[in-house]
């Protein structure tokens, strides 16, 4: 099989294709032969040497996949080969065959492209469990969503507009236009204008319900201060990290030192929550995360929700998808792909 390694901290072009031994189905398991990969800005992290949860270098990452089943374990009922399926894994995802526990992969629904499929698992699942699972969002809340235009904040635009609230997306200019035609409310150019004062001035001084957060840093502070009382703020990442392609201590240490501290008795007096949200450590929640997927699953095949893709890339230009991505040059989801893998199938 083919792989992408990372097998050192760098900039994109660290990246390498290997080949590899194919693996085998341990009981309970499905092997998949990948045909999309889904990219995520963890992987840049791990990359860069700035994901704790990261497996040791040299490495694969990669944490969700789409295709079709080519090889069933002992004691596996539920799958047989040729299933076209959706999987989340745990690393290992930059791999034209994967093994995974059978529960972790889902039927695709009938119609769904495999790099739609592939954008699925760790945008949506993360925005289900930050707005739905945990921050119960209910029609007519306000919502703030940083990054709108990126994996995770489309899939939040989505699951809000399915739930009656309304969103307020900040992202660069450019992407304005296609926001506002997908369903948000106002949108917020974060490079020149000051969310903070934006969410005031659009809520009349009242603020948000929610806010999602994946930018760290400062950005932190600034979300909770854009709640309103009973607000709930969501923090699930610090792409502010990691500004430039390779990694600076002196940025990500600066990052770090602005990073809030929120105290009980503030929370209290502000009638506020902070939520801290990470995907990756809920492996152990299975049947809770399968349970999740299959509920996303069922409002993509009635169109109330439908994955974005920006752009695919062959698995041998890995190193350019990750300097796409970290960019920011992205509109919706970046891909991986295994065009060879389905010939006359691949949609």
């Amino acid at each position: 099989m083919q792989q992408v390694w990372i097998p050192k901290i760098g900039e994109p072009e660290v990246l390498e294709l290997r080949e590899a031994p194919d693996p085998e189905p341990a009981p309970g398991q499905v092997r998949v032969r990948v045909t999309a990969s889904g990219i995520n800005f963890a992987d840049i992290l791990a990359r860069m040497g700035l994901y704790p949860d990261a497996p040791k270098l040299p490495a694969v990452v990669g944490y969700e996949v789409a295709g079709v089943v080519d090889g069933v374990g002992d004691g596996v009922t539920g799958a047989r080969d040729g299933d076209r399926v959706v999987c989340t894994t745990r690393f290992g995802g930059y791999s034209d065959l994967v093994c995974v526990p059978a529960g972790a992969a889902l039927p695709m629904p009938a119609g769904l492209g495999f790099e739609a499929a592939a954008a699925i698992p760790v945008n949506y699942l993360t925005a289900w469990l930050m707005l739905v699972r945990l921050g119960h969002v209910q029609p007519g809340e306000r919502v703030l969503v940083h990054a709108c235009a990126g994996g995770v904040g489309l899939a939040a635009l989505q699951i809000c507009r399915h739930f009656g609230a309304e969103v307020i997306g900040t992202a660069s200019a450019s992407k304005h236009e296609r926001l506002r035609a997908m369903g948000a409310s106002a949108c917020i150019d974060y490079r020149s204008q000051d969310f903070l004062a934006e969410v005031r001035r659009l809520t009349d001084g009242r603020g948000v319900d929610i806010a999602l957060d994946a930018v760290g840093g400062a950005s932190f502070r600034r979300s909770y201060k854009s709640l309103a009382p009973l607000g709930r703020l969501f923090i699930f990442g610090a792409s502010s990290l990691a500004p430039g392609t390779s990694r600076s201590w002196v940025a990500a240490l600066s990052g770090l030192w602005r990073m809030s501290s929120f105290k009980p008795l503030e929370l209290m007096s502000h009638n506020k929550g902070v939520w801290g949200v990470n995907l990756g450590h809920l492996w152990s929640r299975a049947d809770e995360l399968a349970a999740m997927m299959g509920e996303i699953l069922a409002l993509v095949t009635t169109g109330a929700l439908a994955p974005v893709v920006d752009r695919a890339f062959p698995l041998a230009e890995a190193a350019a998808a990750h300097r796409y991505l970290q960019e920011r040059r992205n509109f919706g989801k970046v891909v991986l792909v295994f065009h060879w893998l389905c010939t006359g199938t691949h949609t």
